[in-house]
């Protein structure tokens, strides 16, 4: 197991080294990327994710929060409920398994589950169907980097520090469901929200395979493709 837990920091270290996001930058820079500028973005005077989720619990009364991805506990060892588990593979929470792992043999049901683990359009899907089959009724799903400033900031494999992977894509195909109702706030790099109910705001987008979604459609016109919402009013329609 101390084994295991080595070569897995180990590897995400690799990845993240500055010799190979460099490589990858070029490549993308050289091969994807079509020339688009910043979309202009500017979560400085927004508030952060901590002061959002912990908001949404007092709120709303939550009694349990599930949290995926936890890396340096930040934000898990910030939130204060009755109730809480981490799930990472590597670092951080309370529980040392991959989503998968953990949901495969999960039988508690949670209000609010924040997904911030692996930032690739297949795993967060998967996130996100699974933790509909956990989520309480009148429960949020809530989900970290949904909003890329540049192409960069999204493109897999990951290239640059500041990254926030294809996390978009699911938020778009999540909207085109008419079950789910689905926004991004606009805070903290963009945070998902999902509620298990009638979509206020069907997304009329056809498409078969939502991981072949461009990032030219998203730049057009983010505010319309994901639904961006101001925290202020998200409160509103709880």
């Amino acid at each position: 197991m101390i084994i295991k837990k080595f070569l897995q920091k180990k590897i995400i270290r690799f990845i993240n080294s500055q010799k190979v996001l460099k490589f990858f930058f070029y490549y993308h820079k050289f091969f994807n990327n079509k020339g688009l500028k910043d979309i202009g973005f500017d979560f400085s005077t927004k508030k952060n994710r901590k002061f959002i989720v912990q908001d949404i619990i007092d709120t709303n009364k939550y009694n349990s929060y599930l949290e995926i991805g936890c890396f340096d506990d930040e934000l898990f060892d910030f939130i204060k409920i009755n109730n809480k588990i981490g799930v990472d593979p590597v670092t951080g929470g309370t529980v040392r398994l991959t989503s998968d792992q953990f949901f495969s043999k999960n039988k508690e049901y949670f209000d609010c589950i924040f997904i911030d683990g692996l930032h690739t359009y297949n795993q967060v899907k998967k996130d996100i169907q699974n933790s509909l089959k956990f989520l309480n009724n009148n429960g949020v799903i809530l989900l970290h980097d949904c909003l890329p400033n540049n192409f960069y900031e999204q493109a897999t494999p990951r290239c640059q520090f500041t990254w926030n992977g294809d996390v978009w894509k699911a938020i778009v195909e999540c909207r085109t469901n008419k079950d789910l109702d689905v926004y991004t706030c606009y805070a903290d790099f963009g945070i998902g929200v999902i509620f298990k109910r009638s979509n206020r705001n069907l997304l009329e987008y056809q498409c078969s395979d939502f991981s072949k979604i461009k990032f030219k459609d998203y730049h057009k016109n983010p505010y319309h493709l994901m639904n961006i919402i101001e925290y202020d009013k998200l409160k509103k329609i709880f």
